[in-house]
């Protein structure tokens, strides 16, 4: 360690060296940041037949308010508290955190603390006799390497990994948002399976009473073999439709407890009422019963459409792919800075010591060391060059991965515009469909018994009002769906009306 008495013009010198340091800190490579152009229309899809409003948007709207069923609100808690999907996307923000604050200390100086000592002496013989021994020990506090960031490459690649950062966060909201969304709509998938399987058995049970009237009937002579068989099919067909809404239920039940993470609650599991086996009809002239019609679904509240330009501002996933467009465009301004000198500074201050008693005491004096260092690319068969290429190539791929987003969100609001607008009328005019075919069913029903319609007829009105309340039920699930759908596309779920003591907070720049 070099041994040496600082003078006052040496320090005056050294500080005026770190002023310039931090004067030319501020200089920065980094390209002007602007915003793509959102390559979407300025308005809507005229489908939806509604204004949208300046100021309103779905992602102001908690989910909480959104959702206006206990169960299923219940159901969300749960999900967010336990779905691991959602834990991996917390746990990347903090790892993005960690990553973020590593490039912002590399701004400052690290200070490091140094105790050393060494003994020697000119051939092994005298170091074991401890003749012509030389000892020397050494305390230190230091700065080594200190880049002084004269062209901001530190600072660039600080900027990049905060845009890293918050792009996590952003991703995190979306999953948040994907979450809650699939929850709503697996649970509108399972009351609608319900009713289907419930529709299903009430079917069969109506099918399995036609078929023993039929039975009746042909022992009697009032029908052929031919109406037999038909009727034996058409309660099989019941049967086949009956198991398989049996699976699709059990499928549903099994995807809900995946996205909630633990068990259901039995009380939040919609109920399978039972239907009990049709009895033997008494005479030729008791009607069939008729199917019943599917229960209505709960809705959610209405949700603002707002303007294409609230997409930018409010939904997660187009603010993460701006974030991503940050962070690229600050990697060129750290590749640029590599083609220019790159300085550090190591120094240190202690005290020396030919014995370790007199480093600490009076026998030991006073060191320092002031190492500065300065890099200069000369020649990198085009290293350089290559890596400021290969962010430029990176910034353009992030434009156009942002200007993907911008265009898929509008594609994605635009659909469920257009499902809201129509989806109404297409149930309401199934509802009234589904209303014929029961009226028909039973006056074919009438018929058949009192001889006048062939068993051909009967057969036809039963199929045709079993399909139309399948229909009806799909279309019914299809228009609630639609609006969360459109919920979701619009950004909404990612505020909480209170927010979680889990939500990340952003660290400071």
């Amino acid at each position: 360690m070099t041994l040496q008495t600082p003078t006052p013009a040496r320090r005056a010198g050294s500080l005026a060296l770190l002023a310039l340091a931090a004067s030319l800190s501020a200089c920065s490579l980094v390209p002007t940041y602007e915003r793509p152009a959102a390559p979407v229309a300025s308005q809507w899809p005229s489908q939806d037949g509604m204004a949208a409003a300046p100021g309103e948007s779905a992602a102001e709207l908690p989910w909480q308010d959104f959702v206006q069923d206990a169960g299923l609100r219940e159901l969300i808690t749960l999900a967010l508290a336990n779905n691991r999907d959602l834990r991996v996307a917390i746990a990347n923000i903090e790892q993005a955190r960690a990553q973020y604050q590593i490039r912002r200390a590399d701004q400052v100086p690290s200070l490091n603390g140094a105790l050393t000592g060494s003994r020697s002496a000119p051939n092994p013989y005298e170091f074991l006799t401890g003749k012509s021994v030389a000892s020397s020990y050494g305390l230190s506090v230091g700065v080594t390497s200190w880049e002084l960031d004269f062209f901001g490459r530190v600072a660039a690649l600080k900027d990049a990994a905060l845009a890293q950062y918050l792009a996590t966060d952003e991703a995190r909201k979306t999953t948040q948002i994907s979450l809650i969304a699939n929850i709503a709509s697996t649970w509108l998938q399972l009351k609608t399976d319900t009713e289907l399987q419930l529709l299903a058995e009430r079917t069969l049970a109506t099918r399995e009473q036609s078929l023993q009237l039929t039975k009746l009937r042909f022992d009697n002579g009032a029908s052929s073999a031919l109406d037999m068989r038909q009727a034996e099919s058409l309660a099989a067909s019941a049967r086949a439709t009956r198991a398989q809404q049996q699976r699709l239920r059990a499928q549903d039940f099994n995807l809900l407890t995946l996205l909630v993470g633990q068990p259901l609650p039995e009380r939040l599991v919609p109920a399978l009422p039972q239907v009990t086996a049709a009895a033997a009809p008494r005479s030729l002239s008791e009607p069939t019963p008729a199917v019943q019609p599917a229960a209505e679904l709960p809705g959610f509240a209405p949700v603002p459409a707002g303007l294409p330009s609230d997409l930018l501002l409010r939904r997660p996933d187009v603010r993460a792919a701006e974030q991503q467009l940050i962070a690229a465009n600050a990697n060129i301004g750290a590749a640029r800075a590599n083609f220019f000198p790159r300085i550090t500074l190591t120094g240190s201050f202690g005290r020396s010591s030919g014995d370790l008693d007199g480093l600490f005491g009076s026998g030991g004096s006073r060191a320092w060391s002031f190492a500065p260092a300065v890099s200069l690319p000369i020649f990198d068969m085009g290293r350089n060059q290559a890596s400021l290429d290969a962010a430029k190539a990176a910034r353009d791929a992030a434009v156009a991965q942002y200007e993907k987003a911008v265009q898929t969100a509008f594609r994605e609001v635009a659909d469920a515009l257009a499902g809201r607008a129509t989806l109404g009328e297409q149930l309401a005019a199934l509802q009234a469909q589904a209303e014929a075919e029961r009226d028909r069913f039973r006056l074919a029903d009438l018929r058949y018994r009192n001889g006048i319609a062939t068993y051909l007829d009967l057969l036809d009105s039963q199929r045709s009002l079993f399909s139309v309340e399948q229909a009806l039920a799909q279309t019914r699930l299809a228009q609630r769906s639609n609006e969360v759908q459109l919920y979701k596309a619009l950004g909404g779920g990612w505020i909480d009306a209170q927010p979680e003591a889990t939500a990340a907070s952003a660290p400071a720049r």
